[in-house]
């Protein structure tokens, strides 16, 4: 087996404490890295961006849904046109604060209903392209040299296409108290028992390779596990973290990634029956979450370092369904947070009365890249059409401080 069939076997197989090939775990030195960190935060199933930010002075939102619309009194008033769904008081305070930037109709041209689809589209940055990796792997290959370790990090039951790359292979883990190899049979016994002794002698460069790389995803491991045994929650996440507190927890040890991905998982927000309660309850969990990241993240002093950028792969159809819920649809908002993030509306609002397809869909305002171009160049400070691989247009959402 040699290292590039080994490597397309491992990803096939779900390797759940994936390593990268670059061995040493040394980074204080390596030049050109910033401390800025971005986070991503995947609200998994096409959450409906109407009952998140409600435009509740538009008549027409409530002729689409008589049933689904939520009244203004009962609606988080943020201006004199939007109202928060009234489960998700943490954003409200974000954005009260000015912490919390909204960007309106985010989709793409000759949109996929398909989650499958969609979320490729959505972790490639590349719709109708086939690009087989994912826009924070481009990154980090561009952000970075091969020589930076443990850049990109995924919080997650298996890998994901957004963090996909062809240098910096990402550390992909679910309970950092549980670190397990898992793979098809026919693998199943070289994973368990190669570099299991420190006293191994390589047999050829293939073994050798191997070697390496489990010593490299013992000594990760090992770090991400003491960086979660460290870790105090002093913050109140609500009933799920969402996996933010993690994420926390390696910030504070100081680890060397720069680029997390985490989901809320298991197509939560696809609400095709009976939406309104249960999307409420799905924007609380997520955004009490959110809130307290933001909250632990200010604690450990690390504030000035920290986005999040938070997506998903879809919005819904305007027109409540027959069943007291929505279906797959197209635009839907995207939120950039943060301590240095002018908060705020960016983009164009989307026109309910004259900006639907023939599906009753929404035509997108502001192409996704967008959003991800934003963060890359006014965050990171790289240019984003050598990862995007074309120009869109930014935001200035970053305070001057950044």
């Amino acid at each position: 087996m040699n290292r590039r069939n080994f490597l397309k076997n491992s990803a096939a197989s779900s390797i759940t404490s994936l390593i990268p090939f670059n061995f040493t775990l040394a980074n204080s030195n390596t030049p050109n890295i910033s401390d800025k960190i971005l986070v991503v935060l995947e609200l998994s199933g096409g959450n409906d961006g109407l009952n998140t930010i409600v435009p509740y002075a538009d008549d027409t939102y409530y002729k689409h849904r008589p049933n689904l619309g939520i009244k203004k009194e009962d609606l988080l008033i943020i201006d004199d046109h939007f109202g928060f769904n009234p489960g998700i008081v943490g954003l409200e305070h974000l954005y009260k604060e000015g912490k919390m930037a909204i960007f309106h109709g985010c989709g793409y041209e000759n949109p996929s209903f398909s989650h499958f689809t969609s979320m490729s589209y959505m972790h490639t940055a590349a719709p109708n392209s086939g690009e087989e990796y994912g826009w924070l792997g481009r990154l980090a290959d561009n952000m970075a040299p091969t020589s930076y370790k443990n850049l990109l990090i995924n919080i997650d039951k298996s890998q994901s296409l957004a963090v996909r790359s062809q240098n910096h292979v990402p550390i992909v883990f679910d309970d950092p108290k549980r670190f397990e190899r898992q793979g098809i049979d026919i693998q199943k016994n070289l994973l368990d028992t190669v570099g299991v002794s420190d006293d191994q002698v390589p047999h050829n460069k293939t073994h050798e390779y191997l070697l390496q790389l489990s010593q490299s995803a013992n000594e990760s491991s090992n770090l991400i596990s003491k960086a979660w045994s460290n870790y105090e929650r002093k913050v109140d996440y609500g009933i799920t973290a969402v996996d933010l507190d993690k994420i926390t927890a390696l910030i504070e040890s100081d680890f060397s990634a720069r680029l997390y991905y985490t989901s809320f998982r298991d197509n939560a927000f696809d609400t095709h029956v009976h939406q309104a309660n249960v999307h409420r309850r799905l924007l609380s969990y997520a955004s009490d979450a959110i809130r307290g990241f933001m909250e632990d993240i200010d604690r450990i002093g690390k504030a000035d370092e920290v986005i999040l950028l938070v997506m998903t792969e879809f919005g819904r159809r305007v027109p409540e369904n027959t069943s007291l819920g929505t279906d797959h649809g197209a635009a839907g908002p995207m939120f950039i947070i943060g301590k240095n993030v002018k908060g705020g509306h960016y983009g164009k609002i989307s026109d309910l009365k004259n900006g639907l397809d023939d599906g009753d869909n929404l035509h997108f305002t502001t192409d996704f890249r967008s959003v991800y171009a934003t963060a890359i160049e006014g965050w990171l400070n790289i240019d984003s059409k050598n990862i995007l691989k074309k120009q869109f247009e930014t935001f200035d959402i970053f305070n001057g401080t950044v």
